[in-house]
């Protein structure tokens, strides 16, 4: 199968179109490789992908129109796993009409290249984030997130909500998939466990937010992979029996379907940091800070429908995630 998958050298992407490489499907990646982060380490993700004869590369940026029309005109994917993002919270409060231009405008063109050139399933990521105010737990995809708390969080329901248009006018199959909280090999450098291993190794303090009150539903970067996979191999379909009286948010009468995808096993801040304190064989300095704008202190993820419906089963705890993450940090950064 030709899949397109955006966001190649990303931290996910990386790691999906790896897996959809080793089962034989031809991969097509686009990824401008931005600054946002270290190019380095998106290098370094790219790398073997590049060797495999089965991908092949775009270095087109989302918001470029013509250059995303070209790249779905020549290819034409059959599927699409659209993983591309700016990303980071604060970037968005110092940079909106970038995280716009990409997160709104870029999700736009890859839905106007799904529907003019017979894209017979789209898969998106959205995020655990667009649950903002909501604090009724566990996250559930049939409750309402009409309050999201930071610009990451609106231009995700923006996604949603776009995909579903698309999905009602014009017959694209659409499932979103909202990430909890994933952490792993290869991860982002602005993400909390890259960001207290770093620190922790060098001997500075760490930041702690909410003075460490947070639990989170951490997920292993391979079991995100298994169920972005598994939800890209099942085109979403018309809920059959689906009321406009009373509207599910998470299903509908066109092809469209909202996954959460995560790990219910909520872990508590504090553990994470003692889990990573003994990978690393070294005790952490906390600062303990007040509630940063637009965090909650709490996500636990509701990942019955995923399970249900396409099998989706997290393996991997904390310990032996912590510890992989580690292993793979001291070996890259030779620490």
């Amino acid at each position: 199968m030709k899949i397109l998958v955006t966001g190649s050298a990303g931290f996910i992407g990386s790691h999906v179109a790896k897996r959809l490489l080793a089962r034989g499907d031809e991969v097509i990646g686009l990824d401008n490789l931005n600054d946002y982060y270290d190019v380095t380490l998106k290098r370094a993700r790219l790398e073997p992908l590049l060797a495999d004869k089965n991908y092949s590369h775009s270095y087109a940026d989302l918001a470029d129109r013509d250059a995303i029309e070209m790249l779905f005109r020549v290819h034409r994917p059959e599927r699409v796993i659209h993983l591309a993002a700016q990303a980071g919270v604060r970037y968005a409060a110092e940079n909106p009409h970038i995280y716009v231009a990409s997160n709104v405008t870029g999700f736009l063109h890859i839905l106007e290249g799904c529907r003019h050139h017979g894209v017979r399933h789209l898969v998106f990521a959205s995020t655990s984030s667009v649950y903002g105010a909501n604090t009724d737990m566990p996250f559930s995809e049939h409750k309402s997130t009409e309050h999201p708390l930071t610009l990451y969080a609106a231009t995700k329901k923006a996604n949603e909500m776009m995909a579903h248009s698309y999905a009602h006018l014009y017959g694209i199959p659409c499932t979103g998939l909202r990430f909890f909280t994933v952490y792993g090999p290869w991860g982002r450098p602005d993400m909390a466990l890259f960001l207290f291993t770093k620190a922790i190794l060098a001997g500075e303090p760490i930041k702690v937010f909410n003075h460490g009150k947070h639990s989170r539903s951490f997920t292993y970067v391979d079991d995100i992979v298994e169920g972005v996979i598994r939800a890209c191999d099942r085109p979403s379909t018309a809920n059959a029996g689906w009321n406009s009286a009373q509207p599910d948010p998470a299903t509908s009468n066109a092809p469209y379907r909202l996954y959460n995808i995560g790990n219910s096993q909520t872990v508590p801040l504090l553990r994470y940091i003692e889990v990573l304190e003994q990978s690393l064989g070294r005790k952490a300095v906390m600062e303990m800070l007040p509630l940063q704008a637009g965090d909650v202190p709490d996500t636990t993820a509701d990942c019955s429908d995923l399970e249900t419906e396409l099998g989706y089963a997290p393996k991997v705890n904390v310990e032996e995630g912590v510890s992989n993450f580690v292993r793979w940090y001291r070996e890259y950064y030779r620490a």
